[in-house]
């Protein structure tokens, strides 16, 4: 081992993970949809790190927006206002699109930040104090974003802020008991009922949001059934409620459009974001505003502030960004290569047994993994884990979660680049779990 991987284990605490066991590569270059270790081992980057490297490694307009700005001004606080810093909010509203016309940004570092002062937005705006969140979901690791988490990685900061409850979503696959649904449509009424519920119980003159992924991310690549996201809004405009679409993985093209909710005929009151405002080049995020809340924060003060807000590099690698994703056409591409993704991966479930169900949109997707499809007996931590490490050790780098694997290459992959990396999964497979 190298004395950067001694290094990194002496002295770096690794996330999500017990460090005893941990040996994490060095890496030495990145390119395109491709990273390198010390060994000179390329890799497929099949999860776009963590969901997050949308534009691909080493892209020249985005590394030279960064120096140019390091070379102008690296910081300037967010009092001030700046080129770069009010061109990037320009260009995220209108990004938004008619929804958001007359809206505004709040920019904040990180997805998780970005929920978090999305909650203290909603709470001023609405002076209310409750948030409902789905249990099949992640949205952050601080204090407020971790009780709105409603999967395992929200325990260790339990008991959490008060006020956050969750609800069952959209997750057929896993529908409680001897649920069986006819179609589409029984399955939005379904998981409607369980919604309207939850807001009853919970007090609909109390609720300020309702949190949701307008594609539930690593906890499952869980498209929402036609009219479900509509049926919630309808639910939440009748009680005063605002509903607030997470968009951290969804956004920026990873499900083909612009931001996922213009996929399902839905208007959201707030929007979040990270990730894809920068591919990961400098950390960014922001929360986007309806234009009745932004006219609010005119005569009421705003309650919320970051050293770091709508930093200048940050805002600088935004706006390069808006114009890459316009000049590779993104949309267009992750609409022809995310087409061959779905065929392929239904194929890959057909070939193998051990796959329960892949789910897809765009270039999102996951692959669950069963023991038994009938029963849908998971694979364990460890049996996957073991499968992940097969997987890049044959050049396809990703991630799991439970039971499951991400599919989610830089939007800039090729149908032939595609191929090629699905096809290292499929040897994998052929071999067995």
């Amino acid at each position: 081992m190298s004395t950067i991987h001694d290094t990194s284990k002496k002295y770096n605490l690794h996330s999500w993970s017990a460090q005893k066991g941990l040996s994490p590569a060095v890496i030495t270059k990145a390119k395109g949809i491709y990273f390198w270790d010390e060994d000179g081992n390329k890799y497929y980057d099949m999860s776009s790190q963590l969901v997050n490297s949308n534009l691909g490694h080493g892209n020249p307009a985005l590394v030279k927006a960064i120096k140019e700005q390091a070379e102008k001004i690296p910081f300037i606080g967010p009092a001030y206002a700046l080129d770069v810093r009010s061109e990037a909010a320009k260009l995220i509203v209108e990004f938004a699109g008619p929804a958001f016309k007359g809206g505004k940004v709040f920019f904040t570092l990180s997805g998780t930040e970005s929920n978090e002062n999305a909650i203290k937005i909603a709470k001023q705006y609405t002076k209310r104090w409750k948030f409902l969140s789905m249990y099949n979901s992640y949205h952050g690791s601080t204090c407020g974003s971790s009780s709105l988490t409603g999967e395992e990685r929200r325990f260790t900061a339990e008991p959490g802020m008060p006020g956050f409850f969750h609800f069952d979503g959209p997750n057929p696959y896993h529908a409680p008991g001897q649920v069986t649904f006819k179609d589409e449509a029984d399955v939005t009424a379904y998981y409607l009922d369980i919604f309207r519920d939850a807001v009853a119980k919970e007090g609909s003159d109390l609720i300020a949001g309702v949190f949701v992924e307008t594609v539930v991310g690593s906890n499952g690549v869980l498209v929402p059934p036609k009219g479900y996201l509509k049926g919630v809004k309808k639910i939440c405009e009748e009680n005063g409620i605002l509903l607030i679409c997470d968009e951290v993985m969804a956004g920026f093209y990873r499900t083909g459009t612009k931001f996922a909710f213009q996929q399902f005929d839905v208007k959201p009151d707030i929007v979040t974001f990270a990730k894809g405002s920068t591919s990961g080049y400098v950390p960014f995020g922001g929360v986007i505003v309806k234009k009745e809340i932004a006219n609010h924060f005119e005569s009421n003060k705003l309650w919320n502030g970051l050293t770091y807000s709508a930093h200048p590099m940050g805002c600088a690698v935004t706006v390069a960004s808006m114009a890459e994703y316009e000049r590779l056409g993104t949309g267009e591409n992750v609409a022809k290569v995310g087409k061959v993704l779905g065929e392929l991966l239904d194929e890959l479930t057909y070939k193998h047994e051990s796959i329960g169900q892949a789910r897809y949109i765009g270039l999102f997707a996951q692959i669950e993994f069963v023991k038994n499809r009938k029963t849908k007996a998971p694979y364990s931590g460890a049996e996957i884990s073991k499968l992940l490490g097969r997987l890049k050790k044959a050049g396809f780098a990703t991630y799991s979660h439970a039971s499951a694997i991400m599919v989610a290459p830089p939007l800039i992959i090729t149908e032939a680049e595609l191929r090629k990396a699905i096809k290292i999964l499929d040897g994998i497979l052929t071999e067995g779990i």
